[in-house]
């Protein structure tokens, strides 16, 4: 597969303070990336570099196969698409005449902000002014802008942040759509059950460093599974080992049809990550 982002010894100085530290990964197209960690471990500065809105202290940083800088070429510009908390949105306009303006921009049919808007949940309030709307609202619209153009890249950060589970699982479903269509992306979270959701592979950056960069599936494995937990009749739940004296009083409870249901205690993402940190997200 073509790399779409290649990242090499990216280091990022605020004055004396190292925000990165020599991260080095590659995104391949048709991939969704998940860079998870708390706030201040480096997410937002790393989408800001690789968006060319920040200069690179350090290292090497490729998107497309060209240097990040030429991302400011309007050809290029018009590859990706950015969801940030600066929305930049016009306050005094609505959400349709905003999004209108930026198909002009794009070049794209103006039919596509109703597909858009339904995707986000907003094609009822359409023809509210973006003054009026909650943060959440807010949030959808610039998801919603970010994606008009259907970009070869998107990059997305805490794209959720401020919303409910009901439209968050609306936003995962248009995100998830929009990856099967050929759109990479590229997503900051703190919240491990959506990387768990959308990402092909994700990051586990700490204190400007990556510690972790692999699958949900790969990383969960590199913490040992030891145990299952049975719910009993008379809602009693027991924990036991996977191993022979395990095995044998499951089949006992089996046996005398005690077991309501059965489950491995797999380790979430959030587990490895405190596991290797020692920090909670």
């Amino acid at each position: 597969m073509v790399n779409v982002i290649e990242v090499n010894g990216l280091a990022k100085l605020f004055g004396n303070n190292a925000a990165l530290k020599n991260v080095n990964f590659v995104v391949k197209k048709g991939q969704t990336i998940g860079f998870l960690g708390p706030s201040g471990s480096g997410k937002t500065t790393t989408i800001k570099i690789l968006t060319a809105q920040l200069l690179a202290t350090a290292g090497e940083v490729k998107v497309f196969d060209q240097p990040v800088r030429k991302l400011k070429n309007p050809s290029y510009m018009k590859r990706i698409g950015v969801l940030t908390d600066n929305s930049g949105l016009y306050e005094r306009l609505s959400i349709y005449d905003n999004l209108a303006l930026y198909c002009d921009l794009y070049g794209v049919d103006k039919g596509r902000v109703d597909e858009v808007l339904n995707s986000v949940n907003l094609l009822k309030d359409k023809k509210k002014r973006v003054q009026n709307l909650s943060r959440g609202m807010k949030q959808r619209v610039t998801l919603a802008r970010a994606i008009l153009h259907k970009p070869d890249l998107l990059f997305l950060d805490e794209p959720t942040s401020a919303l409910d589970p009901v439209n968050m699982k609306q936003i995962h479903a248009g995100i998830k759509q929009l990856n099967e269509e050929g759109t990479t992306i590229f997503l900051t979270t703190h919240n491990m059950q959506e990387a768990e959701d959308l990402c092909t592979k994700v990051a586990f950056l700490n204190n400007g460093e990556i510690v972790m960069y692999d699958t949900p599936q790969n990383v969960r494995a590199q913490q040992k599974n030891t145990t299952v937990s049975l719910l009993l009749k008379g809602n009693r739940t027991v924990t036991l080992e996977k191993n022979t004296q395990g095995a044998e009083k499951i089949y006992e409870y089996m046996k005398s049809g005690q077991i309501l249901t059965i489950h491995s205690n797999e380790p979430t993402l959030g587990d490895v990550f405190v596991e290797l940190t020692g920090r909670n997200l």
